[in-house]
Parts: structure tokens; C-alpha cells; sequence
């Protein structure tokens, strides 16, 4: 399922994935607007508690400083192509930074009349982002884009990527589309990765808008869209195949009937949901100040019904046991990350809001 340019409306019903139940939504959480932005798909912090962010649409990355209450732009990307998905999608710091000072970015970018996926880097000189070098080439599509980016605990750039809207390509370890990349900080592939000589970290996605680490357990879990049924919550491994491919369909048992393509063992989903929800961005409650029922979930965000989510973990942290909606909004969720300080922020097409509890 695609989640833009404009809200979708489906209703939740969330299927005990693989058994899992919703609870009843957490009381009193609110959200207090931070910035107001056309289409911020990407934001992080720094550690002086900036924000850098992206506008979609504009190809800008800006930087707001709380502190100063400045607002500034940080570098303005050329040739940004726009159709369908595409954009600026994607934004991470080096884990060093300011002392290694990168700013990366993914964006869809027109190449001789070709649109291209890129993960572009950038120094940052003052304030203003100089020397953009293009690290990694993508495949690009009107759909399934992917283009989150994070550093992880190892301190390896990670990247969802999107099977461009062919189904097939999911499952071929020539085409980085599909996937779950990892890269040293120059884009390289590394030595220990699951496959010689390839970024690939896990393969059989379709289109993912976010993901995140546990803090507690270093784990990556993922945000997958399905097409009109089975988007998932997944726990990514080391080469990992989550079966997606050309043999998908709605009818059936669920979730086998979306993901029984690729070699075994194929991994499913540690949760689904049997509607359509699209969900996005999603961070970790770890310190987040908003009460203890929600300290060590997962939190991620919808772009069909505009809602928050919180996912409890199993006991050994390697499953979901429950999930609930905490906080209904009027638009779809676009980013979700963790603050500087451990608060939870998140996006819609509006701007960048922060989340507060009782």
C-alpha cells in the first residue's frame, strides 16, 4: 500500500499478530506542536538538542535551533524528483557528530531525465551543508521508495529500500530494492554483512517507512506497508528473508498468504495487522516521560487513520505481546523519532510535534 501524497482512510483491526491483542488506549497523552513545516518526512537531533529536518517536497534540509529560536536552511538539494513517493525521504547525523560533522541524506533525484534513488552526504561548514557527495545509487519508482536512514548501535548506516513496485525484485539479491541495507559511513558494503561484497542485510520487504533500535537489545524492528491486507511489525535479523514476493496474495491464511516467496526458513511478521493501517516512523519509550506504562514500547506511527501506536514487547524482548492506539490525530503520521533528552517526536504534513503524558 502506498501512504502519499494524500491521507488514505481504512479502519484498524488489528489481528492478534501472530496472536497479538490491543489494549485499551493509554489515557492522557497529548502532543505539543514544535515547528510548523510543509511535509517534514525526516527529522533528528543533535546533540545540542537542534533539529534537522527535511521538507519532502522543497528538497530543503534546515536546521531549528531551540535555543536561539532560529530556523535556518542547511542546504537545498538539486534535481529532486517529486512523482508519486519520491522526494526527500530520508535523514541521519553521524554518530560522531559534530566532530565527524555529516549530515546524510535519501532522496529521489532526476538523473538525465531518470529519476534516482541517492544517499547523498553532506559537511557541515558552519551551519551550511557543503561538498554533497553521492554515496549510494538506488533504484527509483513512482512507488516504494523506502528511504528511512539510521545509524545504528554498531555505528553502520542502515536503510530501508522499497521493491520500486515489483514484487519480484524483493527477492533478487542483485537489486538493493527490497531491502534492509547496511553500509560503513562512506556507503561501502561490509565484511560482515550476510552476503560477500553486497549491502544487503535482510531481503523479501515491500515498502517500509521506518524503523528503529532497541535500546535495550541493540534488535532492529521495521514498519511494513502489505498491499490491501498483513502490514507487519518485523524484527529484522542478519539475512533474514520476510518472504515477500511474487506469489503474494490477500486470500488464504494470514500472514503466509503475503509472504511465502524466497529460500526457508522464511521469517514472519512478529505482528499484523488484518486492515490496512500504512504505518511509518517508529522509536523507542526509553525515558520518553510519558508514564510507566509506556517506558521500554515501541512507538510508531499510521499514515491511514493518523494514529500512534505502542507496542509491548514480549519478556525476552525478541516479540510483540500487545499493541495499542495511544493518541488519535487528523493526519497521517509521517516520521517518529527520539528527542535528544528520550522524549518521543513525531511528524505529520504539518510539522514536527512532541508527544506528552499525564
Amino acid at each position: 500500500m502506498s501512504w502519499w501524497p494524500k491521507r488514505f482512510l481504512f479502519v484498524v483491526a488489528v489481528v492478534a499478530g501472530l496472536a497479538v491483542p490491543a489494549t485499551s488506549a493509554q489515557a492522557a497523552i497529548g502532543a505539543t506542536p514544535v515547528l510548523s513545516a510543509s511535509w517534514p518526512t525526516a527529522f533528528t537531533f543533535d546533540p545540542g538538542q537542534r533539529i534537522f529536518y527535511v521538507l519532502r517536497f522543497a528538497g530543503e534540509i534546515r536546521i531549528s535551533d531551540p535555543g536561539s529560536k532560529t530556523d535556518t536552511l542547511f542546504f537545498k538539494l538539486p534535481d529532486v524528483a517529486s512523482d508519486g513517493e519520491q522526494g526527500l525521504l530520508g535523514l541521519a547525523l553521524h554518530p560522531s557528530y559534530p566532530t565527524r560533522p555529516y549530515v546524510y541524506a535519501y532522496y529521489t533525484r532526476t538523473v538525465n531525465g531518470t529519476p534516482q534513488n541517492q544517499i547523498v552526504r553532506l559537511t557541515d561548514s558552519m551551519g551550511v551543508g557543503q561538498n554533497l557527495k553521492t554515496l549510494v545509487r538506488l533504484p527509483a519508482a513512482t512507488i516504494h521508495n523506502g528511504g528511512v536512514i539510521h545509524f545504528g548501535p554498531d555505528r553502520r548506516l542502515y536503510a530501508v529500500v522499497g521493491e520500486n513496485g515489483d514484487r519480484a525484485k524483493a527477492q533478487d539479491l542483485a537489486t538493493p530494492a527490497g531491502k534492509v541495507l547496511r553500509m560503513s559511513a562512506a556507503g561501502k558494503p561490509l565484511p560482515s554483512n550476510p552476503f560477500p561484497s553486497s549491502r544487503v542485510w535482510s531481503d523479501g520487504l515491500r515498502n517500509s517507512f521506518g524503523f528503529t533500535f532497541d535500546p535495550q537489545t541493540r534488535e532492529l524492528w521495521e514498519t511494513e506497508n502489505g498491499p490491501e491486507c498483513n502490514d507487519e511489525l518485523n524484527r529484522i535479523v542478519k539475512g533474514g528473508n520476510y518472504a515477500w514476493g511474487p506469489n503474494e496474495t490477500c486470500s488464504g491464511g494470514a500472514p503466509a498468504n503475503t509472504n511465502q516467496d524466497g529460500p526457508l526458513p522464511r521469517i514472519f511478521p512478529a505482528a499484523f495487522f488484518g486492515q490496512v493501517i500504512a504505518p511509518t516512523g517508529a522509536a523507542f519509550c526509553e525515558g520518553c516521560g510519558l508514564g510507566p506504562m509506556l517506558e521500554g514500547r515501541l512507538v510508531f506511527g499510521d499514515w491511514g487513520n493518523g494514529g500512534i501506536h505502542a507496542a509491548t514487547l514480549t519478556p525476552d524482548r525478541l516479540g510483540i505481546a500487545t499493541q495499542t492506539v495511544i493518541l488519535d490525530r487528523a493526519q497521517g503520521i509521517l516520521a517518529v523519532e527520539r528527542g535528544t533528552g528520550g522524549s518521543v517526536y513525531f511528524s505529520d504534513p504539518s510539522g514536527i510535534f512532541r508527544l506528552t503524558g499525564p
